[in-house]
């Protein structure tokens, strides 16, 4: 094959490309996160096996329902749409428990809000994940003070 042309892509359009890529429906980490939700919105109905992350998530929940209550406080965890719920417990998981970046874990939260839950679900999640992620921002910074 014959190269007819050349195009040199700077690096931050190359970054916001890969950023499109790794949000694809094909991408092994959001299938592991699709798997995961389902996992953990099925287990709120039935006693049933999960994938290895729900389980990790599931372990954590009264520490990542505590969390979800205080940056929603005018939102009790019962009256919480489920999937939003399995949702936001899987994203505050990544943002306490792992090394996934802050924007990677609210962007991939907000795109799953979108595919499962209703219209309001992908601001809610937002909102929800960008305050607990300042307040663990500020608690980090008053810790190392």
């Amino acid at each position: 094959m014959q190269v007819l042309w050349q195009v040199k892509i700077p690096a931050q359009a190359l970054s916001l490309l890969q950023q499109k890529v790794m949000k694809s429906a094909n991408d092994p980490r959001h299938k592991k996160r699709r798997l995961a939700i389902k996992g953990l919105f099925a287990s709120g109905f039935v006693e049933q096996e999960m994938s290895e992350l729900a389980s990790r998530v599931n372990k954590k929940k009264e520490d990542l329902d505590r969390e979800i209550e205080t940056s929603a406080p005018t939102w009790p965890i019962a009256k919480i749409n489920r999937i939003d719920l399995a949702i936001l417990r899987l994203a505050a998981y990544e943002l306490i428990f792992t090394d996934t970046p802050p924007k990677v874990a609210i962007d991939e939260a907000v795109e799953l809000a979108k595919e499962y839950g209703n219209e309001s679900s992908p601001s809610f999640v937002n909102g929800v994940l960008g305050d607990i992620y300042k307040r663990r921002a500020i608690k980090e910074e008053d810790d190392e003070s």
